[in-house]
Formats: C-alpha cells, sequence, structure tokens
C-alpha cells in the first residue's frame, strides 16, 4: 500500500517519505482494515515525527491520528460491522479491561495510547482500528467534516466542557483563534451558552473568529498586550475559563485573567512545557488548574452526535494528497491555516 512514512525522528520536515509498498496490515480478530479516503494533520504529528525519550515506534512510522473510509476487511470476532460500511472513530487506544477501562474511563487506561502516535496512524491507503472504536457516518454525510472532528472536537468537549464544567452564563477565554481545537471549543462553548471569548494572531483570524461564534476578539498583532486588555474588558473582575494550549509563552498572562475559582484549562503545550506560574495568584484567586488528553468513547460519541446533526461544523482549511504531506505539514506549522487540513489518501 502507499502510506507517508518516517524512518528516524528529526525536527526536519525532510525525512517525510512517500512509500509505494508498505505490507498492508492485517487485522486482529477485534479490529478491522478500513480502506483510509481522508486523514487530518494535528499538531501531534509534529511532536511524534520529532520523538522524546521513551517513545519507541515500529520504524517506518505512519502518522495520522483522524480517519474516515470504508470497512474492508473485519476480524474473526468482529460482527457488529460490514465491509463497505462508511465509518469514523477515537483516536484514543486503551485495553477495555484495566481498572479504568472497566469504569468507562478509557482515556485514563493504563495501556493508552494514540492511532498515529503509538501505533501506526492513517496516512496509507489502509489502517487497522478496533472495532470498539467506531462509529458509522450517517447517509449522506460528507465524509472530509468527520475526518476533520475526530481528535480536535473529543479533545475539546472533554476539556472544556465535562473536565472544565464550563456552564451557561459563564465567560470563557480562548487563547489561539486557528487551530482545531481552539475552533473546536469556540463552537462548543457558545453551544453551551457561555460567552465567548478569543485571543487571535492576526485581523483575518479575528474576523473569522467572531463569524465562527465569538462574541469578542482580541488582535494580539495590534495590541500584543492581550492580558491587559482582556483584565480591563472584564472590568478587572477576570473571566472563569481560559482554554490555553500554547504553554509556556502564554499561561502567566492566561493566568492573570482569570477571576476567583477561575479554571486554566489544557490539553497541550505548544510553545513550551515550562511555563513561569505566578503562584500567589493560584492560591490567592483559587485559581484551578484542570489538564486532560483525549476523551473515553461516551465523549467521543456525545460530541459526534453534535457533528452529525450540524449543532457544530469543523471547518475545513485545505485538502491535499498523501504525496503533499511535508507541504500541507508545513503550512500548518507555520500558522498560515485556519480550519482543518485534510489528506485525501486516495490522491
Amino acid at each position: 500500500m502507499r502510506a507517508i512514512t518516517f524512518a528516524e525522528h528529526s525536527p526536519e520536515l525532510d525525512v517525510y517519505r512517500l512509500t509505494p509498498d508498505m505490507p498492508d496490515p492485517q487485522p486482529g480478530p477485534d479490529e478491522v482494515l478500513l480502506r483510509v479516503h481522508y486523514s487530518a494533520l494535528n499538531r501531534l504529528d509534529d511532536f511524534v515525527r520529532r520523538g522524546w525519550k521513551g517513545l519507541h515506534l515500529e520504524m517506518p512510522h505512519i502518522p495520522g491520528s483522524d480517519f474516515v473510509g470504508e470497512i474492508a476487511a473485519l476480524g474473526e470476532r468482529v460482527s457488529d460491522w460490514h465491509v463497505g460500511q462508511m465509518v469514523t472513530g477515537n483516536p484514543t487506544l486503551f485495553c477495555g479491561h484495566c481498572r479504568y477501562c472497566q469504569r468507562g474511563d478509557h482515556h485514563l487506561c493504563l495501556d493508552f495510547g494514540i492511532l498515529g502516535e503509538h501505533r501506526r496512524g492513517a496516512c496509507a491507503e489502509y489502517v487497522c482500528i478496533p472495532a470498539r472504536n467506531l462509529v458509522a457516518l450517517p447517509a449522506g454525510f460528507d465524509p472530509r467534516l468527520a475526518a476533520a472532528a475526530g481528535l480536535v472536537y473529543l479533545t475539546a468537549w472533554r476539556n472544556l466542557i465535562v473536565d472544565g464544567g464550563l456552564r451557561a452564563g459563564e465567560t470563557v477565554l480562548i487563547v489561539g483563534a486557528g487551530g482545531g481545537v481552539n475552533m473546536a471549543a469556540t463552537q462548543l462553548a457558545r453551544l453551551a451558552g457561555a460567552t465567548v471569548w478569543v485571543v487571535a494572531g492576526n485581523a483575518e483570524k479575528a474576523e473569522k473568529a467572531l463569524a465562527l461564534g465569538a462574541d469578542w476578539v482580541h488582535d494580539r498583532s495590534s495590541d500584543p498586550d492581550w492580558g491587559r486588555a482582556v483584565w480591563e474588558k472584564s472590568n478587572r473582575l477576570g473571566v472563569d475559563v481560559v482554554v490555553d494550549n500554547v504553554g509556556a509563552a502564554t499561561w502567566p498572562s492566561s493566568l492573570r485573567c482569570l477571576g476567583r475559582q477561575g479554571r486554566l484549562l489544557t490539553v497541550g503545550g505548544t510553545s513550551g512545557y515550562r511555563a513561569e506560574v505566578p503562584v500567589n495568584l493560584v492560591f490567592g484567586r483559587q485559581i484551578r488548574i484542570i489538564g486532560s488528553t483525549m476523551g473515553n468513547m461516551e465523549d467521543y460519541r456525545r460530541v459526534m452526535d453534535l457533528v452529525f446533526s450540524g449543532r457544530v461544523a469543523p471547518v475545513i482549511d485545505s485538502t491535499w494528497p498523501l504525496a503533499d504531506y511535508p507541504r500541507a505539514l508545513a503550512r500548518m506549522l507555520a500558522g498560515e491555516h485556519y480550519g482543518k487540513i485534510l489528506i485525501d489518501v486516495r490522491t
């Protein structure tokens, strides 16, 4: 099969190869073999290529956490699905039998993994997926939207709605306008009845954030001191919730934007992991810091129901053929995108 691969960790994009003859994977007893139509890019793809201490991959590795496609074959114990069915699924990999899985917390599994991170992913003509992770696409639903939704809407739902406990009437500040998780958080917060403020990197992204549903947007290209602007906008009371997945570069400002018993929510740290934390603010304002990774199957089904019903709608930036994967990833890493970047694996 054709696949995008890399054989060694590197900070450079030139390690990617379009490999024409990777062996077709074979589904295990409880898996399906999926003929992939679309995958989608995530920041995770860059982190995995770079690597970190303790990450051990089967090389060459295939990236790609999000997927949508057609079932091509069934494992011997799979009976709830059929060949030819169009499906997508939760990229969270879990054992199903540890103490956390038994209580439904699949994202806390002792053998936790993510498709495209801990095992070969979906930027290939075929990929094997545990059957329990799948959901069927409604008839006529645009498969590109399903591919664009998976990881980011699941992550935003778990972090903002379940763990973060966002309530109607609260004000949430989202640091960043163009990334998939932040765009999902903007829509989900609006749906939850919250007031949504966004920090955008430029005027164009500010306009798009307003169109997506934000109530107020600060353009940091015209005024870099967004922390002060938010504090003044809140009448010096602070906001209830801040979503900050940038990390080291923005946490100090994010914490100062929070009011009493505010919550700082995070699912990543694209600017670095060692943030300066004003501890006096944390205990003085009784701030809670809440992190999460991915979500369980209940989370996934609930948020995908919102996607399938059209109550939230992923924004697609662009679609690229499989061979142009490195160029597509470069666009994302340069911050030139607004919305999800898709890979059409069939082209």
